[in-house]
């Protein structure tokens, strides 16, 4: 088990080359990037998770007003390619971002995942339930709405076994809007839940329960095993799929301070985490981070978005064939962001 530790001040410029060294381990090697913003259609905002399909098409990002949008390049930007809720309409829910109000009306997909064999779109929609969506997209279909009878309060994360396409996906038990997670985050709620979804049998079982704040979820290349991160308590947890410690868990990375949100696998195996490290005192001070761990917990790489996303909470890290795209659930961002590494 890693444990990356964090001591700030206020003064952003005195405490970033501090933070590079606490976590840097072992230390990067210098490169440059540059930054573009991928602009939303107008009025929408909170990009919070990315896809991309089997042709490298993308990314689609799930944004605030419900719908699932795929980036066609830069003449047609975002398009519409997929909604969760039936009862959405255009009308009633383009560019809105009341979700507090809005959100059993319109959806709000929060999690997305590919499966490339099928090339079908999973997504978590935190109003609806456990959703899929084909290649051609439109309305996606409900897969599961509960578990045991019991209706899901509000999911969060998605992600799928490369191996036996089974899909793995968080729930917030005791959060039934966005508003209930800053709720749910100040009062030290434990009510979260690992969950998967069994594509053949349509089964779904409870994993792992008391979680605190359930979010992002991602499963190891070689499938045996899967992590979840606790936005509340600032760590990502293992839980073995596989092996000889199947169906136990364990703590895999603890950040004392930073708030974990998605996780992301890359192509080689390795892990994108996402990462709001609070500055205390006050804790309303956020210096956003993207951070990169292996498959045994150690940190491979760090780096600080602030130049870019400044106080901004960032919700999501994807790689994809040498770019980074960001993500955030705030309803103030219209834009995807896009590290290109040189």
């Amino acid at each position: 088990m890693a444990i990356i530790s964090f001591s700030f001040s206020l003064t952003r410029v005195a405490i970033l080359p501090i933070f590079i060294l606490l976590l840097c381990i072992p230390p990067p090697v210098a490169l440059s990037s540059t930054f573009e913003k991928l602009p939303l259609p107008t009025g929408v905002t909170g990009p919070s998770s990315f896809a991309f399909d089997l042709l490298g098409g993308g990314p689609y990002a799930s944004v605030q007003d419900g719908r699932i949008l795929k980036y066609e390049g830069a003449t047609a930007g975002f398009v519409e390619f997929a909604f969760d809720a039936p009862t959405r309409t255009s009308a009633a829910c383009d560019g809105k971002t009341n979700y507090d109000d809005l959100g059993s009306t319109c959806g709000r997909p929060l999690g997305l995942d590919f499966n490339p064999l099928t090339q079908q779109l999973y997504v978590a929609d935190a109003y609806i339930g456990l959703m899929v969506v084909g290649p051609e997209g439109g309305l996606a279909t409900e897969l599961v709405s509960g578990v045991n009878g019991v209706p899901f309060r509000f999911l969060y994360g998605v992600g799928l076994d490369p191996s036996t396409g089974d899909v793995y996906f968080t729930e917030f038990s005791n959060v039934y809007s966005l508003r209930d997670i800053t709720l749910a985050v100040d009062n030290g709620d434990a009510t979260g839940s690992l969950l998967k979804n069994d594509p053949f049998t349509k089964q779904v079982s409870v994993l792992l329960t008391g979680l605190s704040g359930a979010s992002g979820v991602a499963v190891s290349a070689d499938g045996t095993f899967v992590l979840v991160a606790e936005l509340i308590r600032n760590r990502i947890k293992r839980f073995w799929i596989e092996g000889p410690e199947r169906n136990t868990a364990e703590t895999f990375v603890e950040f004392p301070g930073g708030r974990v949100n998605r996780i992301r696998r890359t192509i080689l195996g390795d892990f994108w985490v996402a990462v709001n490290v609070l500055i205390s005192p006050p804790s309303t001070v956020t210096l956003p981070n993207r951070i990169k761990i292996d498959s045994s917990g150690d940190v491979l790489e760090t780096v600080a978005l602030d130049k870019e996303y400044e106080n901004t909470r960032i919700s999501e890290v994807q790689e994809h064939l040498g770019k980074y795209y960001i993500g955030s659930r705030n309803a103030t961002v219209n834009f995807v962001g896009v590290y290109d590494t040189i």
